[in-house]
């Protein structure tokens, strides 16, 4: 049987791509659909049908964010020796005016920014966020472990809870960042954190 209806006219994995850009800079309560219509230059019904309603397109948004820095946040704990690639981890919230977009400049961390909006009063974005900071400290923990055993990383902590102290680091300078926190005061202290690391 022939298909019928008219194909969808847009790439969807772009258009998700540049939803990013938008509910980064924006956030998701201040984004409308016409918000993302006009930005993305896709018809509202398009929309709906591809990604559901405004809420699931901004948590199918916040997996592809986390999908792209994953991929980052791997390479840079493959890296030996590994502290200078936390600092990189830790700054780079502190350097946001080195960063643009297509959308400007964006604010903070967007799974930090979903925390800050949507938690605890959204059970699917809670459990999204929780998952992903889960995530993050699994993946430093091994990083850290590893660096433990060829001495770089002092073993006077488990890895485990010095994973978890990165992870609050690195979301409350996303945070505070976004009210125009001093750069030099952020690097200052991410230094002391790094400092602490050190065998």
């Amino acid at each position: 049987m022939a298909r019928t209806g008219r194909p969808r006219a847009f790439d969807k994995d772009q258009t998700l791509e540049r939803a990013v850009e938008l509910f980064w800079s924006r956030g998701y309560g201040t984004t409308s659909i016409q918000d993302l219509v006009d930005t993305l230059g896709v018809e509202r019904g398009s929309l709906y049908g591809t990604f559901g309603d405004k809420r699931h397109f901004y948590l199918d948004a916040v997996r592809l964010y986390w999908d792209v820095y994953e991929r980052h946040l791997t390479t840079a704990l493959d890296s030996v020796p590994l502290l200078p690639a936390l600092r990189e981890i830790l700054t780079h919230p502190a350097r946001l005016d080195e960063i643009l977009s297509d959308a400007g400049e964006p604010h903070g961390c967007l799974v930090g920014n979903t925390t800050a909006e949507l938690v605890p009063h959204d059970s699917e974005a809670t459990e999204l966020v929780s998952r992903l900071y889960r995530r993050f400290t699994d993946l430093v923990t091994d990083a850290l472990r590893r660096a433990q055993a060829t001495g770089e990383v002092t073993g006077k902590a488990r890895p485990e809870d010095q994973a978890q102290l990165l992870l609050y680091l690195v979301q409350g300078l996303s945070l505070v960042s976004r009210a125009s926190l001093d750069k030099t005061t952020a690097l200052a202290a991410i230094d002391t954190a790094i400092d602490a690391l050190r065998a």
